[in-house]
């Protein structure tokens, strides 16, 4: 049976829809034997409509109304392509109320406003698919969404972000600051002007809040999320990680705990022997760990024109196969069933437990670490190793790696250490994850 080509309308054609485009149509004939139709874009809105009309020319309709694209009779599906939480959200409504399958790359609306798009979709009959907003290129959603269906998710960890990965891979290879590598990232095009919700780990963190509905069937509330970004890293510190078979990877880390879930994006020390403490560069990897499988590793581009692309057009063959079935039959968006998502506490940042990395500069004298160690076993913090470096005249470093503790604990163990009086300068916490 020879069914008619599914319709595309691109909302934006920048990098991600150029990419989008180009990849549509060198592989067309390859995505119409998997979707088993074609699969043709008819038309583009962006607001620069001038990129877009010198690649199509007089071939399709160009404009800058986006909102009529969303409503336009002839479109099937509608990519949404143009970032942003606004006006992303009151197109993808509307292409939703239009009765229009949707396909976004856009991980901020989601992690905003996916818990009204879902069920506004779920109520239509109509997908909202959105791979390309998790890890670019890596298959995370489908993986964990389909593919581990069989498993109890215990944990998620993952370099979610490029462009700090590249800046702690560039500060721990060339032994740069932060500040440098940042506008070497900058200047490379992997950091943009204003790299705020890199460096910040708030993009990671709308990533994170995504995956974590998917591994847990809990509704998304990035509102909970713990954020830590990577600015405050001192290279000394990516050093002596470095020396104690540690590198420093900022994670976004959502893991299932008996009185909640826990939800954080740190810098984290991460065992050298680990896979994902090897991924270097703007690459991405994700990390899972399933009571039936055990753990598994995703990796790949996280961003880039076609890999991103490639995440799209999955998505719009999924969405072409799915046009016509039963929507009860279809996977629900975040995995569970929307009337069967769980209600467990996102745990404030105070009741995790995790292992730590301290460094203090203390005054070098008699009795200093001994009034160090007691605060810790006071705190019920126990100590896994020890080092001590002199710093220099009448001044030493000594860098604490801990076993698992409580993270309100480690806050007041710091807190009382310091207002003792010997220490040089705050002390540095970075979380430490074995992951396993």
């Amino acid at each position: 049976m020879n069914l008619k080509p599914i319709k595309v309308g691109l909302l934006g054609f920048g990098v991600v829809g150029g990419g989008t485009y180009s990849v549509l149509t060198r592989n067309a004939e390859e995505i119409a034997r998997r979707a088993g139709r074609d699969i043709e874009v008819v038309r583009v809105a962006t607001r620069t409509p001038s990129k877009a009309k010198a690649v199509f020319g007089e071939a399709l309709p160009v404009d800058d109304d986006l909102m009529g694209l969303v409503s336009d009779p002839n479109i099937d599906i509608v990519v949404e392509l143009i970032g942003g939480e606004t006006l992303a959200r009151e197109l993808v409504m509307q292409a939703i109320a239009h009765g229009k399958h949707v396909v976004t790359a856009n991980k901020a609306l989601l992690a905003m406003h996916g818990n009204e798009i879902f069920a506004a979709a779920s109520k239509k009959g109509v997908m909202v698919a959105f791979e390309a907003a998790v890890a670019g290129g890596v298959p995370i959603v489908k993986a964990i969404r389909e593919g581990l269906t069989a498993n109890r998710i215990q944990w998620v960890a993952g370099i979610i972000n490029g462009t700090t990965n590249f800046i702690l891979s560039e500060m721990r290879q060339r032994g740069l600051p932060f500040e440098t590598v940042l506008s070497e990232a900058q200047r490379l095009g992997y950091a943009e002007a204003d790299p705020t919700f890199d460096v910040e780990g708030v993009d990671a963190a709308h990533k994170l809040t995504l995956l974590a509905s998917l591994a847990f069937g809990i509704r998304i509330q990035f509102d909970k999320a713990y954020i830590e970004g990577i600015a405050a890293l001192k290279q000394e510190d990516i050093a002596h990680a470095e020396r104690l078979g540690y590198r420093i990877k900022l994670l976004g880390i959502a893991k299932r705990r008996p009185n909640g879930i826990e939800l954080r994006v740190h810098p984290t020390l991460v065992p050298a022997s680990k896979l994902i403490a090897n991924v270097e560069g703007a690459m991405n990897a994700v990390l899972v760990k399933g009571d039936a499988i055990g753990e598994t590793l995703y990796y790949g581009a996280g961003a880039g024109a076609e890999p991103t692309a490639s995440a799209v057009v999955a998505d719009l063959v999924d969405a072409t196969r799915m046009h016509t079935s039963d929507p009860e039959n279809r996977v629900p968006h975040l995995a569970f069933q929307p009337n069967a998502l769980a209600d467990f506490d996102i745990l404030p940042i105070s009741e995790i437990r995790t292992s730590y990395y301290l460094r203090f500069t203390v005054e070098d004298r008699p009795g200093v670490l001994a009034d160090l160690t007691r605060i810790l076993a006071d705190k019920s913090i126990s100590i896994n190793s020890m080092v001590q470096e002199q710093k220099g005249e009448g001044s030493a470093a000594i860098i604490i790696l801990t076993h698992e503790a409580r993270e309100g604990n480690v806050v007041d163990a710091i807190r009382m250490i310091e207002n003792l009086g010997f220490v040089h300068s705050s002390v540095t916490r970075i979380r430490l994850e074995n992951l396993s």
